[in-house]
C-alpha cells in the first residue's frame, strides 16, 4: 500500500480519498473547507492543516482542484513539505497552454508531474470506474501505472505532449455540454407541445449517438460535405424546432440557426449538414 495525499476534497476529490484509504492506503488530505476533509475521517482519511502537511512523506501527491489559479496557489503552498520523490498527480481540468507551461516549469524545478484529467463522477470515482486520462514522461507514468489503473476503469496513456490530456478533457466536456444543452431544448419543445420530459427523453434512446460520431464526425474531421442530409433542409427542420418552441427560452438551437444561416448564405446551402464544422477543417 501507497502512503499518498489529496489536495482538494470537493466532490471529486473526497470520492477519490475515500476509495483510497478503502484499498488500504494512508491518506493525508487538504482541502480549503476543513469540514470536507474531517467528513472523511470514517473512511482513515487524515486532515492536514494545510498542503505542505498534507504532502510531507506522500509518495504520490493527487491534486483536485478548481482551476489553473488555485492549482498554482496550492502547489506553491505545499513544496516546502514535498519530497524530492513525490509524483504530482494532476486530476484538475485546466488550460491547455497553462497546463504546458506548469509541466515544463515544474520539471525544469525537478519536481515529477503528470496531467491526469477523468471523465467520470464521484460514484464512478468510488468504484474505480470512468476514464483517466494521462500526459507526460512516458518513464514517470510507468513508474504509476499499476497504482493509477486502481482508480479508473481506463486508464488512457495519451502521450508525453503535456497538454494534450488538458485538451483532449475539453474536448469531452464539450461534448457533455453540448448534448446536455441539446437536450434542454428538446424538453423545451417537449414542453409547448405536451409530451412529457420523460417521453421526451425516452426518444433519444432510439438515436445511436457513437454512430453518428463515426459517421457525420469523420466526415467532418476530413472535410467530406458530400450531402446525405443538405444543410438547407437541416436550417428547415430547426426553423420548425424554433416555431414549435415559440418564445420559450432556448439554450443553443437560435444560435445553430445563425451559423446555419451564414453558411447557406456563403453558398453552402447544398453540402451536407456536417459543414457546420468547415471553418476549424479550413484552419488545420
Amino acid at each position: 500500500m501507497s502512503t499518498i495525499a489529496f489536495l482538494g476534497t470537493g466532490l471529486l476529490g473526497g470520492a477519490f480519498a475515500e476509495a483510497a484509504a478503502k484499498r488500504g492506503d494512508t491518506v493525508t488530505a487538504w482541502n480549503r473547507s476543513p469540514d470536507k476533509v474531517h467528513a472523511l475521517a470514517q473512511f482513515g482519511v487524515i486532515a492536514a492543516a494545510s498542503p505542505a502537511e498534507a504532502v510531507r512523506n506522500a509518495a504520490r501527491v493527487h491534486i483536485v482542484l478548481k482551476d489553473d489559479a488555485v492549482v498554482e496557489e496550492v502547489l506553491a503552498a505545499a513544496r516546502a513539505g514535498l519530497s524530492p520523490d513525490a509524483i504530482i498527480i494532476d486530476h484538475t481540468t485546466t488550460l491547455p497552454t497553462l497546463t504546458a507551461a506548469r509541466a515544463e516549469r515544474l520539471h525544469a524545478e525537478g519536481v515529477k508531474y503528470l496531467h491526469c484529467p477523468v471523465f467520470m463522477g464521484p460514484p464512478a470515482a468510488r468504484n474505480a470506474q470512468g476514464t483517466m486520462m494521462v500526459a507526460g514522461p512516458k518513464a514517470l507514468f510507468e513508474s504509476v501505472k499499476a497504482d493509477l489503473a486502481k482508480m479508473t476503469g481506463r486508464l488512457a496513456y495519451m502521450g508525453e505532449r503535456t497538454d494534450v490530456a488538458a485538451v483532449n478533457k475539453l474536448f469531452g466536456n464539450a461534448m457533455i455540454i453540448g448534448v446536455t444543452a441539446v437536450m434542454a431544448d428538446i424538453l423545451t419543445m417537449a414542453q409547448a407541445s405536451d409530451v412529457s420530459a420523460e417521453d421526451a427523453i425516452k426518444l433519444l434512446g432510439f438515436i445511436d449517438l457513437n454512430a453518428i460520431v463515426a459517421g457525420r464526425g469523420v466526415n467532418m474531421a476530413k472535410g467530406n460535405y458530400n450531402p446525405s442530409f443538405e444543410l438547407t433542409m437541416a436550417r428547415k427542420d430547426v426553423r420548425l424546432m424554433l416555431e414549435t418552441a415559440g418564445d420559450r427560452p432556448m439554450a443553443v438551437l437560435p444560435s445553430v440557426a445563425t451559423r446555419m444561416d451564414q453558411l447557406i448564405a456563403a453558398g453552402h446551402g447544398a453540402d451536407d449538414c456536417c459543414v457546420l464544422g468547415i471553418d476549424a477543417v479550413q484552419r488545420q
